[in-house]
């Protein structure tokens, strides 16, 4: 059983270049303080590099 990660939206897309929006929207989140539950694989963990500075991030156990 893989890891899970809660990644919740904590910053506005406003003013963000078109890249970091589609990788929110990949994610599943749409809007601030949306949270969404996704397994820790790599790509997950490259597109929330890509949008650290936007969202907030917490193990499951």
């Amino acid at each position: 059983m893989s890891k899970k990660i809660r990644i919740k939206q904590v910053r506005s897309t406003i003013k963000r270049i078109e890249s970091q929006k589609r990788t929110l929207e990949a994610l599943g989140l749409r809007k601030i303080g949306m949270e969404v539950e996704h397994e820790l694989t790599a790509s997950i963990k490259g597109m929330v590099a890509k949008v650290s500075h936007l969202v907030e991030v917490n193990s499951i156990k």
